[in-house]
C-alpha cells in the first residue's frame, strides 16, 4: 500500500510560484492522475471552492492522486489575472507537475466555470490528458468552440437552472461536440450546484467507473 498524504506546496508557475494542494492515493498503480481547475478568481474563485473540492473528492475516491492549484493572483499564487491567457500556462504547469510525479499515468482534467473554459482547452490539446470533465460550463458568454474538435471522452455536468449556462444553449452546444461525450443535468441546480453537490460527486463517480 502506498503512503497517503496531503501535500501543500508551490508549483513552479510561468510567472512565479502557484499555491497548490496534492492528495495522493493508496493505489500502488493508479489508473489516472487528476487536476481540477477553479472558477473565476476575480469573483472569489480558488482551489477551495466547494464544487472544486467535491470534484477533487470524487476523483480521489476512485483511487486517483488529485492536484488542485490557485491560478496566478488567487490565494497565495504570484502574478495577476490574465483573462485566461496566462492561466492556460498555469494549467500546463500543473499538468507538467503531475506528469513528472506520476510518469506514464494518463491524466483526467476537470474544471468548474472559468476553470472549465481555460482548463479544457489546454486538456484537449495536451496528449497527456486523456479525459475531460466540465462543470458549470458558462456557454452564455464564453468561447468553448474548441470542444467541437475535441475527440477525447468528455463529461459535462450542468445545473438545470445555471444562470451562466442556459439550459437550451448547453443542449444545443452539446449536440455540436463529438463523441465520446455525456451530459448530466442536475435538476433544480444553479451554477454553483448549491445543495446538489452530492449529485455532482455521484455523476463523476458513475462516469469514471464506466470509463475504466
Amino acid at each position: 500500500m502506498a503512503e497517503v498524504f496531503h501535500r501543500r506546496f508551490f508549483l513552479n508557475g510561468p510567472v512565479g510560484p502557484l499555491e497548490a494542494l496534492l492528495w495522493t492515493s493508496a493505489a500502488p498503480n493508479p489508473a489516472r492522475a487528476a487536476v481540477v481547475c477553479h472558477p473565476h478568481p476575480l469573483f472569489g474563485g480558488t482551489m477551495h471552492n466547494k464544487v472544486v473540492f467535491q470534484t477533487a473528492k470524487a476523483l480521489h475516491s476512485r483511487g486517483f492522486p488529485v492536484l488542485r492549484f490557485n491560478f496566478r493572483g488567487a490565494g497565495q499564487s504570484v502574478g495577476e489575472h490574465d483573462r485566461g491567457r496566462g492561466e492556460a500556462e498555469d494549467v500546463r504547469a500543473a499538468i507538467d507537475y503531475l506528469a513528472q510525479e506520476f510518469p506514464a499515468i494518463p491524466i483526467v482534467l476537470a474544471g468548474f466555470s472559468f476553470g472549465s473554459v481555460v482548463g479544457l482547452k489546454v486538456g484537449c490539446a495536451d496528449a497527456r490528458v486523456q479525459e475531460l470533465i466540465g462543470l458549470g460550463i458558462p456557454v452564455n458568454d464564453s468561447d468553448l468552440s474548441y470542444l467541437k474538435t475535441c475527440a477525447k471522452p468528455k463529461l459535462i455536468i450542468q445545473g438545470a437552472n445555471d444562470q451562466y449556462g442556459a439550459r437550451d444553449r448547453v443542449k444545443s452546444f452539446f449536440k455540436q461536440i463529438p463523441e465520446p461525450k455525456q451530459l448530466v443535468e442536475i435538476s433544480e441546480a444553479d451554477h454553483f450546484f448549491a445543495g446538489k453537490l452530492e449529485q455532482v460527486s455521484a455523476a463523476i463517480s458513475v462516469w469514471i467507473d464506466a470509463l475504466l
